[in-house]
C-alpha cells in the first residue's frame, strides 16, 4: 500500500512494510522429543499451539515473519497455514522435514515466512575467524548455538533489503555436564551457579559480537536497507544489545552511522503511540524488552542517507498474564510498519560468506512451496 504524505514529510509516495518477530516456544511436531527434560506435544497440544499460533499471525499480518525456537519446519508451515495467510516463501534451515531430515537436532532454529521475492538466503554457524572466545570450562566458543539467518528480500517497486534473523544465547546458567548430560558440578553451590551464569552472559556477548561482524559486513559502503530483529535475550539497553547496534560511536565518529543500527521503537513518527506496554517477556513479575526490531540509517527519518522510517512499533503481549501454557508463548510478539521510498531498483549487498562465518544453507533461493 501507499502511505499519503503530510507537510515537512517524504517528497515522493512510500510504499510500506510491515516486519514482525515471534518467539514461538518450542514449535515442534506431536509426539516429538525435543528436549529429554520435556514431554512431547500431544495431538491435542499441537493442534491447540497451532490455532493459537495462526491466530497470532493473522493478528500481525506482517510482509515479513521472523520466528525463533522452531524445531519442525511442518509445525511452523502448520501454524501459517490456520492463519489464512499466504506466504510465497517459508524457510527454517537447519528443521526441514523431508524423506531424509526430521527437523532440529539439540536445539530449535530461527526462521523466515515473507510474501516479498527472496533473492537468497543463508544461515551462519562460525564466528568470523579469530573471534572465538575462551568460555571457563568449555574451552573455545567458536559457533552460534541458534545460527542467524540472513534473507535478501525485494519489495514489489524493486527495492532490496537484508532481513536477519537472530536467536542470541539465553540467561539460563550453563552448568558443565559429561557426555551423557549429567552434572560434573554442584548446581546448589552458589558460587558454582555464578559461574554458571558468567559462561552464559561470555556465550551471549560473543554471539553478539560474532553478530556485529555480520552487521558490519551488511552495511559498510552500502544503501541497502538492513532490518535486523528477534530474540536478543537481553533489553535494549544493555551491553549485548549496544554491542551490535554501535550507535553509541556515533556522537564521537559520524561516518559509524554507515554501519549502525537503531532501536526501531526509539525511531517512531510523532503520531506513534507510545504507552508503558513495551515489554515482550516477564521474568519472576518484572516485564522487559528481550525480542526486538532493530533498523539501519536508511530508516532514520531526515538522516543524510534516509530513504524511509519507521511509521510505528507495537507490542503484542497481552497472553503473557494468562498464565504460563507452553501451547502458547512465553514471549510477546512485536511488530514495525516501516516505510521505504519508492526509489529504483538497487542490487542487494550479497550476504557475507567468508569474514562472517561459514554458512549452514546457501542459495540463490528456488521457489517454494506456497501456503
Amino acid at each position: 500500500m501507499l502511505w499519503p504524505m503530510r507537510p515537512n514529510d517524504f517528497p515522493q509516495p512510500l510504499a510500506t512494510l510491515m516486519v514482525a518477530t515471534c518467539n514461538v516456544l518450542n514449535l515442534a511436531n506431536p509426539g516429538r522429543l525435543f528436549y529429554e527434560n520435556q514431554d512431547p506435544y500431544s495431538q491435542t497440544e499441537f493442534d491447540r499451539k497451532l490455532t493459537w499460533l495462526g491466530d497470532r499471525f493473522r493478528m500481525l499480518n506482517a510482509d515479513v515473519l521472523a520466528v525463533q525456537e522452531v524445531w519442525d519446519d511442518a509445525a511452523f508451515k502448520g501454524a501459517l497455514g490456520r492463519s489464512g495467510l499466504r506466504y510465497d516463501f517459508v524457510a527454517v534451515p537447519g528443521a526441514e522435514n523431508d524423506a531424509t531430515r526430521t527437523g532440529a537436532q539439540g536445539t530449535p532454529r530461527v526462521g523466515i515466512a515473507t510474501r516479498l521475492k527472496v533473492d537468497a538466503l543463508q544461515s551462519f554457524a562460525e564466528f568470523p575467524p579469530g573471534f572465538q572466545v575462551e568460555i571457563p570450562g568449555l574451552g573455545l566458543h567458536t559457533r552460534f548455538e541458534r545460527p542467524p539467518l540472513v534473507a535478501t528480500l525485494r519489495m514489489k517497486h524493486g527495492q532490496s533489503l537484508n532481513v536477519l534473523t537472530a536467536h542470541l544465547k539465553s540467561k539460563r546458567p550453563k552448568f558443565l555436564q559429561d557426555a551423557q548430560g549429567n552434572p560434573t558440578e554442584d548446581r546448589d553451590d552458589r558460587k558454582v551457579m555464578a559461574l554458571a551464569s558468567l559462561r552464559s552472559l561470555i556465550m551471549r556477548g560473543a554471539e553478539a559480537m560474532a553478530l556485529r561482524c555480520l552487521v558490519i559486513d551488511l552495511l559498510h559502503r552500502t544503501s541497502v536497507p538492513l532490518v535486523v530483529l528477534g530474540d536478543f535475550n537481553d533489553t535494549p539497553d544493555s551491553v549485548t544489545t549496544q554491542l551490535i547496534c554501535a550507535t553509541n560511536e556515533i556522537a564521537y565518529d559520524r561516518s559509524a552511522r554507515d554501519v549502525a543500527l537503531f532501536n526501531a521503537y526509539d525511531l517512531q513518527g510523532d503520531a506513534a503511540l507510545k504507552k508503558d506496554v513495551a515489554y515482550s517477556h516477564i521474568h519472576q513479575s518484572s516485564p522487559s524488552v528481550l525480542d526486538q526490531i532493530l533498523v539501519s540509517e536508511e530508516f532514520v527519518h531526515n538522516g543524510r542517507n534516509s530513504m524511509g522510517d519507521v511509521r510505528r512499533v507495537d507490542y503484542f503481549n497481552d497472553h503473557l498474564h494468562e498464565g504460563r501454557d507452553r501451547t502458547r508463548s512465553d514471549h510477546g510478539f512485536v511488530r514495525a510498519l516501516l516505510r521505504l521510498k519508492m526509489a529504483q531498483q538497487t542490487e542487494p549487498s550479497p550476504a557475507p560468506s567468508t569474514s562472517a562465518g561459514s554458512s549452514l544453507a546457501s542459495n540463490p533461493v528456488p521457489s517454494a512451496p506456497k501456503l
